[in-house]
């Protein structure tokens, strides 16, 4: 069987500043597997997808499984949860819980993504779903949360809707991976949703994504055919146009004889 190597953690961090890294959150397997065929760095995904059957299909790319704020509660919580994640073949967790809860993992050798600017378990605190850092005193408060995620051991750190400037400052001035999402090109990777980029969101786009194929339009157009396929199969077993001979299972006419006879003498049907 062919081995792949996929990069670790420190093969990340020898990057930076180097080159921009690709990321991408996929949600399903076939996302998984193309972004393995299309050569992406980095995937977010939901610690259900990870397994066997994942890193089969997508044995290269660095995983990050996201520990979902309030789906955990204490630091224990997010220990157990950060083990299976990575013993299920992930290489890093995402977490947006307290510094402690990240140093508690760290202390254990769990490589931790933070998140920084918006962060929208938490965006009642910084005005709802808007940007961050547009000022002096905010830009200074993303700062001062950089250092502290750094000195709690966190690796990485997703930094969304943020000025590019401000998060190209703060990214070569941090050893850790700054992992942009609508915060410029300044950071070490580019992070997008593959429902944005596949143009299957019907929501709102975020200023930041790119749509580069139009999904929902061909998901429109399966449904139309999906619903015309069952309405001419219903009319179909309505009318007896279904099933035809061809769909039957054939008998031999004298072994048909031979129950249609032994069916009579037990029902007494003639």
């Amino acid at each position: 069987m062919k081995k792949h190597r996929r990069a670790t953690v420190a093969d990340l961090l020898a990057e930076k500043g180097k080159r921009q890294l690709t990321m991408l959150r996929v949600t399903s397997l076939e996302e998984a597997e193309a972004a393995e065929k299309a050569g992406i760095d980095i995937v977010s995904v939901p610690p259900s997808l990870l397994g066997p059957v994942f890193r089969e299909i997508a044995p290269t790319p660095f995983a990050i499984p996201g520990l979902e704020y309030g789906d955990h509660v204490s630091a224990e919580d997010y220990l157990r949860a950060a083990f299976a994640a990575l013993k299920a073949g992930g290489d890093a967790v995402y977490c947006a819980a307290s510094l402690l809860t990240i140093r508690r993992l760290r202390d254990e050798g769990i490589p931790v993504c933070g998140h920084l600017g918006l962060i929208p378990s938490k965006a009642t605190w910084t005005g709802g779903f808007r940007a961050v850092g547009k000022t002096a005193a905010s830009a200074a408060e993303i700062w001062r949360q950089t250092k502290a995620l750094e000195e709690a051991g966190a690796f990485a750190a997703e930094i969304e809707v943020v000025p590019g400037d401000v998060a190209a400052a703060i990214s070569s001035n941090t050893s850790m991976l700054m992992i942009s999402m609508g915060a410029g090109s300044g950071c070490d990777a580019q992070y997008l949703f593959a429902d944005d980029v596949l143009g299957a969101n019907r929501d709102h786009y975020p200023r930041h994504a790119k749509v580069y194929r139009d999904f929902a339009a061909e998901h429109d157009r399966l449904q139309r055919e999906r619903i015309a396929a069952f309405t001419e199969f219903a009319e179909d077993v309505r009318t007896g146009a279904y099933p035809e001979k061809r769909h039957n299972v054939g008998i031999d006419e004298a072994e048909l004889k031979v129950f249609l006879d032994r069916l009579r003498s037990e029902t007494g049907n003639s």
